[in-house]
């Protein structure tokens, strides 16, 4: 990107406090390329930054018990604190047995971290892309409410501000209406992605089509549809609600609605592919239909239940590419995919906290509508 294009921040005594980003275990990657693009503008301002970067430790006992450690001053700074409660990578060891960290481990090093700034800080944002307990995000029985009791508890610990990406269901920043919640859609950094690893991508309405894989996931495959000026369809999933296996009511059948997909290429979007089971099943409708190729696009992709069925998939021609995003954990194994494209969206978080420790306007980052207009003029889309 040309220098022109990026923002014009840090220049002396335009930010509110002395910014510090702080990793939790299984964020220190993504926190480094956020860094990497913060310290690169601030050293164009002429600031001479080596790194925002406060260092901080989450050590276990043997017992288990843990603790979070800041060790640099924050008093007066402004805390960014980067978690990523999907990175089942990280181990500790608990009475000498190995265990993978699980999403309430990385909350519980969050609150132990924000304990540790003491409440000296000036203040402090949460980046939690993969937003904590997302996924049990209504009640319909007598269910715990997750994702809800865990936004009240960090505003109560005086967090200001949280930065989430693509949350499955947006609506739970009700349950803190006096704190601030920025839900982000990486859309331009996706389509950015398509464009660079898909020599042909020239998406028009006689040959390419936007399908939704289900009525949860409508409103952002409608996007990418009017973006693009192409058609929608979409599948619905028919369950048995006779029966819960794994958490859910299975699906019985994929049902259809939309014109013909016959002879087009189809991009389907959803927020998570879990065991990838739900995509696969589409992708071998659409392919019964007619679809040419079919290209997958999930901001978080954890694979759950391996590669194997996508290697197959793959291999088979049902699907021609997978894009997701470096928000959360993805395992060695799936860089190395052909079938895989990783969608870089740390210099965009690096634009949130730039316009946050400057108290800037973000309406134009989360409405990313210009730069796709610009992105698609560059490749010739009309």
């Amino acid at each position: 990107m040309q220098q022109s294009d990026e923002p014009k921040y840090f220049k002396e005594g335009s930010n509110v406090a002395d910014l510090g980003l702080v990793a939790t275990p299984g964020a220190v990657e993504l926190t480094e390329l956020i860094n990497a693009h913060l310290v690169r503008w601030a050293n164009r301002e002429g600031l001479k930054k080596d790194t925002f970067i406060i260092p901080s430790d989450c050590p276990r006992f043997s017992s288990g018990d843990g603790k979070g450690i800041i060790k640099n001053t924050v008093r007066g700074d402004d805390l960014y604190f980067v978690v990523d409660v999907g990175n089942y990578s990280c181990k500790y060891k608990m009475f000498g047995a190995e265990n993978s960290m699980s999403p309430d481990d990385h909350y519980q090093d969050l609150k132990r971290l924000i304990q540790a700034a003491s409440g000296k800080a000036h203040r402090i944002t949460v980046i939690m892309p993969l937003l904590y307990g997302s996924r049990q995000h209504r009640r319909t029985y007598r269910e715990s409410l997750d994702c809800a009791y865990a936004l009240q508890e960090l505003q109560s610990m005086g967090v200001a501000n949280v930065v989430t990406f693509d949350a499955h269901d947006p609506r739970v920043a009700n349950a803190v209406p006096l704190m601030g919640m920025d839900n982000v859609m990486p859309t331009y950094q996706v389509l950015k992605t398509m464009f660079k690893n898909i020599p042909d991508f020239k998406p028009n309405k006689e040959s390419f089509m936007v399908i939704s894989p289900d009525e949860g996931a409508i409103n952002r495959n409608m996007y990418y549809a009017s973006v693009l000026g192409v058609n929608l369809g979409m599948f619905y999933k028919r369950r048995d609600y006779s029966r819960v296996v794994n958490g859910r009511n299975p699906i019985v059948a994929h049902e259809y609605l939309g014109e013909s997909v016959e002879g087009k290429d189809v991009f389907i979007a959803d927020d998570i592919i879990s065991s990838g089971e739900s995509m696969l099943d589409i992708g071998y409708e659409l392919k019964k239909r007619g679809a040419k190729r079919i290209f997958c696009n999930a901001t978080y992709g954890i694979f759950t239940n391996g590669l194997d069925t996508f290697d197959k998939a793959y291999e088979e021609g049902i699907i021609s590419g997978v894009f997701c995003t470096n928000l959360t954990y993805r395992k060695p194994e799936l860089l190395q995919r052909e079938w895989f494209h990783e969608v870089d969206v740390s210099k965009y978080i690096a634009y949130f906290v730039a316009a946050i420790n400057h108290d800037m306007s973000v309406s134009n980052i989360i409405d990313p509508h210009a730069k796709i207009e610009a992105l698609l003029k560059k490749y010739g889309v009309k």
